[in-house]
């Protein structure tokens, strides 16, 4: 199967923002069937199914995450063969339903070195009018206890996603989001699957350009939310998870981890 691996700048773009987009890539014949696939709706599988038990040989879902850039981006991130942790069909009827309170996933989670990711696709365009999701760039390394950020309305820098029909958004399951209220005239329809790794998430990409400039900057990014002091959390947490991912244990931002990771020892 043809992939497109993500680039070094791409993979740091993920880690700084939580999610990666992109724009039209599934087929308008592909995005034209979808709204009946989606209608008569996805059988469940249990959790920890691989790709290939989930989703039979072409059929929807199956083909959806072969397209090129879907499959590369899925390599890139979570490796080959991860397995459908599950899915969803989610669908929200015009001028109806209420927003969804602003939430990260998986409240156990606090893996540190690893990390599932969500696809979300969008078979039709998603205007401003329909709701769309909201998603809160860079929140991904900040623990909540999933809706405990519930309270808050809103935070600057908050994206409500507005995209072209074939859009896909995978986002690490730990970014702040929420699925906002459909004020349109249509149906608006979004399929959802999470993927858990099998293999350790090291250097999985396209890793020419991984001493590049625009890594680092990708990697230093802020984010309006971001309070002046707390923010360097984020960028540590960042920085930490990089040392993962690419299985370089110097690897620093503003000396934040060489400091908090120093343990000299005691002399007599």
């Amino acid at each position: 199967m043809q992939t497109t691996l993500l680039t070094s700048a791409q993979m740091a773009r993920f880690v700084a923002h939580g999610s990666l987009r992109m724009d039209a890539v599934v087929p308008a014949e592909m995005n034209e069937q979808a709204i009946d696939v989606l209608e008569a709706g996805i059988p469940a599988v249990p959790y920890g199914t691989p790709v290939t038990e989930a989703f039979p040989a072409g059929s929807f879902a199956r083909r959806l995450v072969e397209l090129p850039a879907v499959a590369g981006a899925l390599r890139s991130l979570v490796g080959p063969d991860p397995t459908v942790d599950h899915h969803a069909v989610h669908i929200r009827e015009p001028h109806g339903g209420s927003a969804q309170p602003l939430h990260g996933d998986a409240i156990i989670d606090t893996r540190t070195d690893a990390f599932d990711v969500q696809l979300m696709y969008y078979p039709h365009e998603v205007t401003a009018e329909m709701g769309g999701t909201l998603s809160v760039p860079g929140s991904h390394l900040r623990r909540t206890n999933e809706s405990d950020t519930g309270r808050y309305q809103n935070l600057r820098g908050q994206t409500r996603l507005t995209c072209p029909a074939g859009t896909v958004v995978i986002l690490h399951h730990g970014l702040w989001h929420g699925g906002r209220r459909n004020d349109g005239d249509v149906r608006r329809y979004m399929f959802k699957i999470r993927f858990n790794p099998t293999v350790p998430q090291v250097r999985l990409w396209d890793t020419s350009d991984l001493d590049k400039p625009d890594v680092l900057t990708e990697l230093s990014r802020r984010f309006p939310w971001y309070e002046p002091a707390t923010g360097r959390l984020e960028v540590y947490n960042r920085a930490k998870l990089w040392r993962a991912l690419t299985g370089d244990a110097t690897f620093d931002i503003d000396y934040f981890v060489t400091r908090v990771s120093n343990r000299p020892g005691r002399v007599a």
